[in-house]
């Protein structure tokens, strides 16, 4: 039965079916992206806990997790006091960044726009070895100070840039990265050599040294900031059509504040519980829109984060002969060639995105 207005022409009415199917699609690819990058991220973490120097079993690791344990006090004690924090920590570390650099890019609008391109990560950096060279601190209150340098490096350059635009808070950012780098180096030229060698961990990023303590400030952070991020992403797809767009759809501009501010405090509680590690978030968000059809995926960043680090910990950890290397070393090799590609892709006329 037709049932189109009285006078209306054929073109008018919609196939109500057709646009049912239309946004299935989308919906089952995301759903697809999340699973598996999921499933990644989770068999990252299995790796991570059973492999290594010393090897388990899954039951035995279970039965240790879970409080049974297996008379081998060895045993135990690795997993639970050295195994299972690093990999805990690494898992959150990457949602953290894999969260906040899909924001950064998404909102500006520029996949360029990472916390290590703007300059998030560099004055993080910056906050820590001052602390740690110049002030004599140690510890929590180190990670602290990178906690506080990250936002205040953010707030900076949203200052100077004079709001969210792309280009131009990318600008400002490399320019003040490029400044806190010119300090971080007469710190170190002024440092005795063991104050110096402890400074190098929050120029890398690792999680060498995370333990329980900086485990449970990341699931206090991500329990609180997550559901503020769902929250204010729900507005993300009309975001990205530009501050304009947004504004005449009623998305004000307090709103993509609001999502910038959810990602620089995440990567800022990354950086303070991992050091800066390079281009982890400026991979992320990339992969996950590639997976997902070229649409953004928060969730699927996360994961991706989440899975590249505990990749990059257990590559350095046990793969690269008798040396260990740094996560952030790791990352940063991988992210410089992707960074050049994205670029030669926009130089030839074609997004990146």
């Amino acid at each position: 039965m037709d049932e189109r207005p009285v006078g209306a022409p054929a073109a008018v009415v919609p196939d109500v079916a057709a646009v049912r199917r239309a946004r299935r699609g989308p919906r089952r690819r995301h759903a697809l992206v999340v699973a598996g990058t999921g499933a990644a991220a989770l068999t990252a973490l299995v790796v991570n806990l059973l492999l290594g120097d010393y090897t388990y079993t899954f039951p035995d690791a279970a039965r240790i997790i879970a409080g049974v344990g297996i008379d081998r006090p060895t045993a135990e004690f690795l997993m639970l006091e050295q195994k299972l924090p690093r990999a805990l920590a690494a898992l959150c570390v990457g949602l953290c960044f894999g969260a906040g650099g899909a924001v950064f890019q998404t909102v500006l609008r520029n996949p360029l726009a990472s916390p290590d391109i703007v300059g998030i990560s560099t004055g993080a950096s910056a906050a820590a070895v001052f602390a740690l060279l110049a002030l004599g601190l140690r510890s929590d209150v180190v990670a602290l100070a990178a906690a506080v340098g990250a936002v205040l490096t953010a707030l900076a350059v949203r200052w100077v840039a004079g709001g969210i635009g792309s280009y131009r808070l990318v600008l400002v950012g490399v320019g003040l990265s490029a400044a806190l780098l010119s300090v971080v180096h007469y710190l170190f030229t002024r440092a005795a050599v063991w104050d110096a060698q402890l400074a190098l961990r929050w120029l890398t990023g690792s999680v060498a040294g995370s333990g329980w303590p900086e485990v449970r400030v990341l699931v206090v952070v991500l329990v609180v900031l997550l559901p503020v991020l769902w929250w204010s992403a729900r507005s993300l797809r009309i975001t990205e059509l530009g501050a304009d767009a947004a504004t005449g759809l009623g998305v004000t501009s307090r709103r993509a504040e609001l999502l910038m501010l959810v990602a620089v405090l995440l990567v800022a509680a990354g950086v303070a519980g991992a050091g800066p590690v390079s281009f982890l978030a400026f991979l992320s968000g990339p992969i996950a829109r590639g997976l997902n059809a070229g649409r953004t995926s928060i969730v699927g960043a996360a994961l991706v984060g989440a899975a590249l680090l505990l990749a990059a910990d257990f590559t350095g950890q046990y793969l690269i002969g008798t040396v260990n290397v740094p996560a952030g070393v790791l990352t940063g090799a991988v992210g410089a060639p992707f960074l050049l590609w994205l670029m030669a892709r926009g130089a030839s006329g074609r997004s990146p995105r």
